[in-house]
């Protein structure tokens, strides 16, 4: 990304190049959504809450902060994208970055915004639906120790029938096999193009040995953690926690790039979508370094 917007040229347009989801994927991650409407939920105070949550000082609930910031600006996502915007131009003999091509990019920037805008608000959607359904069934019901997914489904079958766990047991499912490649290939993208490897789906496993193995490795770890001792429901909680840490660095050099002239050429970020990035660094980084203290 040393040369600015090079990876913003890529010739095909379509929702989820950030997030590679087809529309079968799409219908899976909203059966979560289904569920808040088979369970019963207290509307009135699912919506107080949502606009005017309480959050106390406390480290549990700073850290459960962090973590939801972790989840939602996760660091893993602005490898990925940046990287298959890079494979769309490899993949298209007539696509130029913008540097080259700069009547492209109000059409390049118009498809990558409402791919970012329509990926953000349906993983948002689908998040806030997961908290409340497991709001009103589980945690009203004092059912706080769930240890896996599976726990998570099997509690709410007595709670809020056999639909709501049918439902629940798909979305999980479905958003492992289409979160899986998504996250190994993120982290093989990453390392990969640190260590000056070549990095690419589109190439054969023999052609980028390196990035491949990375992408093994990454699944056989995960698989890995299955068969060990350790909770995965807390190994999720902590790892978005890490997220959350590890995305204000990140955040903070990506506003830092992106105002540079002598990287960006003349796309700079604007000024609003910089002060807002600024904005939304320095609140992350405040919640993490409560955590911290408190």
């Amino acid at each position: 990304m040393s040369d600015g917007p090079e990876w913003f040229a890529p010739k095909r347009y379509g929702i989820g190049s950030g997030l590679p989801i087809s529309w079968q994927g799409w219908l899976v991650t909203l059966t979560y959504v289904a569920v808040v409407f088979v369970a019963k939920v207290d509307w009135d105070a699912a919506i107080a809450g949502l606009v005017t949550p309480k959050i106390a000082l406390t480290s549990d609930s700073l850290t459960e902060v962090v973590a939801i910031f972790g989840t939602t600006i996760s660091p893993y996502l602005m490898f990925w994208q940046s990287s298959q915007e890079v494979e769309e131009i490899q993949q298209h003999a007539d696509a130029r970055p913008l540097k080259k091509r700069p009547r492209q990019a109000p059409r390049e920037f118009r498809r990558i915004r409402i791919d970012t805008f329509t990926g953000m608000a349906v993983s948002n959607i689908v998040a806030i639906a997961i908290m409340m359904s497991t709001a009103a069934t589980l945690h009203a019901q004092g059912k706080t120790d769930i240890t896996t997914a599976a726990d998570a489904a099997e509690a709410l079958r007595p709670i809020a029938g056999d639909l709501a766990f049918a439902l629940f047991s798909l979305g999980i499912i479905g958003t492992g096999l289409l979160s899986l490649p998504v996250l190994a290939g993120s982290a093989a993208y990453a390392f990969g193009e640190s260590q000056g490897w070549k990095c690419g789906l589109e190439n054969k496993p023999w052609e980028a040995v390196g990035f491949y193995c990375v992408i093994v490795a990454a699944t056989i770890l995960g698989i890995g953690i299955d068969f060990s001792s350790l909770d995965p429901i807390k190994a999720l909680f902590w790892s978005a926690v890490i997220n959350g840490f590890v995305a204000v660095p990140v955040m903070a050099a990506m506003m830092w790039v992106g105002s540079r002239r002598d990287q960006m050429g003349r796309f700079t970020v604007r000024p609003v979508t910089l002060t807002l990035g600024w904005a939304t660094t320095a609140i992350m980084a405040t919640a993490a370094i409560a955590m911290l203290l408190f």
